[in-house]
């Protein structure tokens, strides 16, 4: 009996010590929160009340041709047109359904003033797929992101 005792307790012992050697990062999913790269910009993907948001931080071309800041100039809300588009927050809303796929948010085109219909797909931990759509989701435009370091 007391060398039942015994095994059990090293075995014990011995799961325990395991489960504190397991490496954190072998089971944890990627996760977008950080800086990301498009073709014309940079972002910072961040949580907002439990859902992702995006910012501009960085524009490829930060300036107009006349040398000025570039703003949000087709912002239907005419009070928000001298706002500056770095810092701009366009992507909101967007509520995990996996660890790879987030849906139901709104990403904003400064571009254009309208604003569309998000979902982002996370492709490993360097390149996330987003897509705006209006209506349907096949009817829409797909822009791959990748990691800054």
């Amino acid at each position: 009996m007391r060398a039942l005792r015994f095994l059990h307790s090293l075995l014990s012992a011995s799961f325990i010590v395991w489960l504190g050697t397991t490496p954190a990062h072998a089971t944890d999913a990627p996760s977008p929160i950080g800086f990301w790269k498009g073709d014309d910009a940079t972002f910072e993907m961040f949580e907002s009340d439990g859902k992702l948001s995006a910012k501009i931080v960085t524009l490829r071309e930060p300036k107009t041709s006349e040398g000025k800041e570039k703003t949000d100039i087709h912002n239907p809300d005419p009070t928000k047109r001298s706002d500056p588009i770095i810092g701009l927050v366009f992507i909101s809303g967007i509520a995990k359904k996996s660890d790879t796929h987030w849906e139901n948010g709104t990403i904003y085109d400064p571009t254009s003033g309208i604003t569309y219909s998000c979902l982002m797909d996370l492709q490993g931990p360097d390149k996330i797929q987003v897509r705006g759509f209006l209506g349907v989701v096949f009817m829409g435009r797909n822009y791959t992101w990748t990691r800054v370091n």
